[in-house]
């Protein structure tokens, strides 16, 4: 299947990303795909029966070119003068075999990232270091550098970089620590003005409390003493009574 870039693509000079994965080349290129991609810097065209990089167009701000999974075996020295400015290539799943078909890559001064894996150059004795001595620019070899650490992803670049901008948008912001100690102090402050006034209250309450139980006492006793007035008027009666009461039987 033949895919052709459709014209109102081409109108579009600020498309920085293609993906034309899985598309089939037509003798060697994608129809459509030229020099009016001025401002293209990142360029997908795995698995699309590409033989040959020499109808590639002129990219001078391509960036990351995935070439994998095709059929090339040469004609590298191509990209150092159509994509200068590579910092990314990934050759794997061709037919490259020998380190003097990577040689090309020398003029590609900014690219520091190459994948080769599954390529038959990958079975020479010594192939890592051979590489890493030819191409002295790169810093990652299939995913890891001269010393078998693995190559960051881009993405996790951009989350790593948005963490920096949050931390230091935090720094001048202040400390959060010192609001949250305000913050403690204060409720500790109304905390002890409820405490102070629940033990007013409760005081108070208290004082209350035995001024009525005196007050209780104080009734008690006077009731008591008004018990005791009127039971001494009655003995008093009987008292003056008995005689006039003997005095009556004598007469009788």
């Amino acid at each position: 299947m033949v895919v052709e870039l459709r014209s109102d693509w081409l109108s579009c000079p600020k498309v920085t990303e293609l993906v034309l994965d899985n598309c089939r080349s037509s003798n060697g290129e994608i129809e459509g795909l030229n020099d009016s991609f001025k401002e293209l810097e990142f360029l997908s065209m795995a698995n699309v029966e590409l033989s040959s990089l020499a109808k590639l167009p002129t990219l001078s701000k391509l960036r990351k070119l995935e070439l994998s999974d095709n059929i090339i075996s040469g004609g590298l020295e191509v990209l150092a003068e159509r994509c200068p400015n590579l910092t990314y290539l990934n050759l794997s799943g061709n037919k490259i075999k020998d380190l003097g078909t990577v040689e090309a890559l020398q003029n590609l001064k900014n690219l520091k990232s190459l994948d080769l894996f599954n390529c038959e150059i990958t079975n020479l004795e010594d192939y890592r270091d051979s590489i890493f001595e030819l191409l002295q620019q790169i810093t990652y070899l299939d995913g890891f550098d001269q010393e078998d650490n693995e190559a960051p992803d881009s993405e996790e670049d951009d989350d790593e970089g948005d963490e920096e901008d949050d931390d230091e948008d935090e720094d001048e912001a202040g400390p959060p620590g010192e609001y949250e100690e305000e913050d403690d102090e204060d409720d500790g402050g109304s905390d002890l003005g409820e405490g102070e006034e629940e033990e007013e209250v409760g005081l108070s309450y208290l004082m209350k409390e035995e001024i009525q139980d005196e007050d209780d006492d104080d009734d008690y006793v006077e009731e008591g003493g008004d018990e005791e007035e009127e039971a001494g008027g009655v003995r008093g009666e009987k008292r003056k009574r008995d005689p006039e009461d003997e005095g009556e039987e004598e007469e009788d």
